[in-house]
């Protein structure tokens, strides 16, 4: 791959596909070695601001301590605050193991454990990767 893996960023194309990965280049779907999940969670309304700040963090630390962490991006559903959805993208599965066992990863669960009252993880395969350059 000639696209260098530290430099993608994930974004909303709104009333279309959720996930799409922007790279610095294209990359064909047949390129599927990176792991690729989406987290559906709902969260305890009185404890939304706690779990944003713990989500952040958590966040913060695994893009910038884990190389294999490529992109984490979590947004919320306007209708329904509470509904938060996270689309991560890893090198590959073993980065995502390695991930899953950071002492970052084992805090924000811990800390977001009584907050979270539903989890769903899709594995996910991505069919189509476009996106632009940031402007610099």
């Amino acid at each position: 791959m000639n696209v260098s893996i530290l430099k993608r960023k994930c974004f909303l194309f709104p009333g279309s596909v959720l996930l799409t990965i922007m790279f610095m280049g294209n990359v064909s779907a047949q390129e599927k070695s990176h792991y690729m999940r989406i987290a559906k969670i709902v969260v305890d309304s009185a404890q939304l601001e706690n779990y944003k700040s713990a989500l952040r963090e958590g966040m913060s630390a695994a893009v910038s301590n884990e190389p294999g962490v490529l992109s984490l991006y979590a947004v919320f559903d306007k209708q329904h605050p509470t509904h938060i959805t996270i689309f991560e993208t890893y090198a590959d599965v073993n980065a995502y193991q390695s991930h899953i066992q950071t002492p970052h990863f084992k805090k924000y669960k811990s800390t977001v454990e009584q907050m979270v009252k539903s989890l769903e993880l899709t594995d996910v395969i991505p069919i189509a990767l476009e996106g632009k350059k940031e402007a610099k």
